[in-house]
């Protein structure tokens, strides 16, 4: 279950199933072709252990040492970081600003099976990627099978033992709840609830961003809907069930939901994460669309992506330094500033390093977000793999 990240214009990141399917075949042959060996500037750093071994920033000696050895590398392969997905284009510009480190960022609107795919593929080469953002179960698998580097960033203390890698493979990053976003403009009352969903009035207009069995924010739409109907983190079939039906009623559209569907009026009502809908509001209404968010009180899902660093990174130094800024106060505020929710934002808000005003404009959730167990989602992906093309087809 990749992500399904941007929804522009261009239908970047949230994309078609054929799309992924190009995607992921291009990264291979990409991988295949022009591959250079991975350059050897895995120097010791002052703390005595090279670049691609430092398991903090100790190990560098201090963060100092840290910058030196990230800007002596000068690049920083990224991949699948969509400029307009939870504020990344601010976030790569601001790192760049502060670094004299280059970020490259291939294939914007790539999934997470393609992160996985381009670490496997191109291991030894200078073009793999130095750090991958992915989604559950991802982060999980990548670390089973020992893709990733364990490091431990200064503020790993802080981040809740439910959403990190003890190790440090990995840890989550930012995130946000499942919401229904509506065009008021176009719909008479918008739906706040799944149940609200089944509703005559509307038929045709209901939509998820993608295929849950491909797409990260759809498979929340799934799960989140299997709560709403008595379903659980073990029990993913009441929401499969739930669009069925919902499919039998002519309210689903097999259409993935993009902002340019939504302008059309093709999909005027879209379950999505609640920070892509919340950021799409202020790009609606120049567009005249009213657009409306809202969390569904009878499915509350959130899932956060995580991040972790490439065993075989090019750019070892580079990819420490990156994770040290995405888990800085600035780097969290600046999520913050794309309405996703960081992972330190209950530490930030006790040690009042968060941007007061930019909480206050996150869509409202009551209650303390509770996240599924590896095993568990290794249980319903095959369940949704098995019947969720049978329920809707």
């Amino acid at each position: 279950m990749p992500r399904s990240k941007v929804r522009s214009k261009v239908r970047a990141h949230g994309r078609l199933v054929a799309a992924l399917a190009l995607g992921t075949a291009a990264l291979t042959a990409l991988s295949a072709c022009g591959a250079k060996p991975t350059p050897a500037a895995d120097a010791a750093a002052p703390g005595g252990v090279k670049a691609s071994a430092a398991t903090s920033v100790s190990d560098f000696g201090s963060m100092k040492d840290l910058v030196a050895a990230a800007e002596k590398e000068g690049t920083l392969n990224a991949i699948a970081l969509p400029p307009d997905w939870a504020n990344y284009g601010e976030i790569i510009k601001a790192f760049e600003a502060t670094y004299k480190v280059k970020v490259k960022d291939e294939t914007p609107d790539a999934a997470s099976a393609d992160e996985i795919n381009a670490i496997k593929s191109r291991q030894g080469q200078d073009r793999a990627p130095d750090v991958v953002d992915l989604g559950i179960p991802f982060d999980r698998s990548g670390a089973a099978e020992g893709l990733f580097a364990p490091y431990k960033v200064a503020t790993f203390d802080q981040i809740p033992a439910a959403q990190k890698d003890p190790n440090g493979d990995w840890y989550n990053d930012y995130g946000g709840y499942i919401s229904i976003g509506c065009d008021a403009s176009r719909i008479k009352v918008c739906p706040t609830t799944f149940a609200d969903l089944l509703k005559p009035e509307y038929k045709g207009k209901v939509a998820l961003n993608g295929n849950p069995n491909k797409s990260g924010s759809a498979f929340g739409g799934v799960y989140a809907a299997a709560i709403a109907n008595k379903g659980s983190f073990t029990d993913i079939q009441p929401g499969i069930d739930f669009f069925g039906k919902l499919k039998k009623s002519g309210n689903f559209v097999p259409v993935e939901s993009t902002p340019a569907t939504v302008e059309k009026g093709e999909t005027p009502i879209s379950i999505d994460w609640d920070y892509l809908n919340a950021s799409y509001a202020g790009e609606f209404k120049s567009k005249g669309l009213d657009w409306k968010v809202a969390v569904p009180t009878d499915g509350v899902y959130a899932q956060y992506y995580s991040q972790a660093i490439n065993k075989g990174a090019p750019h070892p130094a580079a990819a420490r330094l990156w994770m040290e800024f995405l888990y800085s106060a600035k780097g969290q505020n600046l999520f913050l500033r794309g309405f996703a929710r960081p992972v330190l934002l209950p530490s930030m808000t006790t040690d009042g390093t968060v941007d007061k005003n930019l909480v206050a404009n996150l869509p409202k959730v009551e209650g303390t977000p509770a996240f599924p167990k590896s095993a568990d989602l290794d249980k319903v992906k095959a369940v949704l793999a098995q019947n969720w093309d049978k329920a809707v087809s």
